[in-house]
């Protein structure tokens, strides 16, 4: 694998910057291959991108009847403790942590699906994962606007405070971009990698507050999931959402930091290892 020196270029966030560059220079390239991969997705279904929609909801009956009908799990903070409100905490965790599983699950794999662009060198290969970051926030973006529309139903409304949304979204976006640029680099050196992300990202679902409140666990623990960006985004996402609360700052700066150094660190992987991409594959 080719040795790395970030020294310069992450100092500077110039390789970051040369990635988001690049795709905005080449908008129609990055919208033919985000169109592309979007619809590759449901090609031969019948029911097409509505999957993307159904397979959530289905998911979310079994969480509810599961944890509010059989456990007769209770949420502090609802102001009730109807099954409509739990859903709405429950469908917003899996939402962002549905985003972030399709990332990771996907980015190990991205360059050996790819293998034809590897070799022209004319493409930008940086471009593979921030279109699939842009694929997978599109149906988050969809879904959370289902969330909103619920929100109006069965809730009481939507506050002030929904506007921080794309925001509080950022951080997570941000981390999950440069774990893809990682990955997907990673990925053509060790083939093994994609092994080791499925159970890590399963994880993830356990180690962030998708189906319990941070305020379950103990005060010695709470503090340690503020190094999580997908948990501080779930809390902070459900206290615009459902409480009408504005967003925690200094979690929130904490985790945009994170975010953005692994999106830095994560593009200067990508950067100087893909000079052996050829060679490997």
């Amino acid at each position: 694998m080719p040795f790395v020196d970030f020294k310069a270029d992450i100092g500077r966030g110039g390789l970051l910057c040369q990635a988001l560059r690049q795709s905005w220079l080449q908008r129609p390239l990055f919208l033919k291959l985000l169109l592309r991969d979007f619809a590759e997705r449901y090609r031969g279904s019948y029911l097409g991108v509505l999957w993307s929609f159904v397979l959530p909801l289905l998911s979310l009956l079994v969480f509810t009847f599961f944890f509010g009908v059989i456990f007769r799990m209770r949420w502090a903070g609802l102001a009730s403790d109807s099954l409509s409100d739990l859903a709405l905490v429950l469908f917003i965790g899996m939402a962002l942590y549905n985003f972030f599983a399709e990332c990771l699950g996907r980015a190990p794999g991205l360059v050996l699906a790819h293998q034809n662009y590897v070799k022209n060198v004319v493409f930008p290969l940086e471009m593979l994962p921030a279109v699939m970051v842009a694929s997978a926030l599109l149906t988050l973006i969809a879904t959370l606007l289902v969330i909103l529309l619920l929100q109006v139903v069965w809730g009481s409304g939507l506050a002030w405070t929904v506007l921080f949304l794309p925001v509080v979204v950022l951080p997570l976006v941000l981390f999950v971009l440069g774990l893809g640029w990682f990955l997907a680099a990673l990925g053509v050196y060790i083939r093994d990698i994609q092994q080791l992300i499925v159970p890590l990202v399963q994880l993830m679902m356990f180690l962030s507050p998708v189906f319990y409140p941070i305020s379950a666990l103990p005060e010695s623990m709470r503090p340690w999931l503020q190094l999580n960006p997908l948990a501080v985004v779930i809390e902070q996402t459900r206290a615009i959402i459902l409480f009408g609360q504005p967003p925690a700052w200094i979690p929130y700066l904490l985790c945009l930091v994170l975010g953005l150094a692994t999106a830095l660190l994560g593009a200067g992987w990508f950067a100087r290892t893909r000079k052996g991409f050829a060679d490997v594959l």
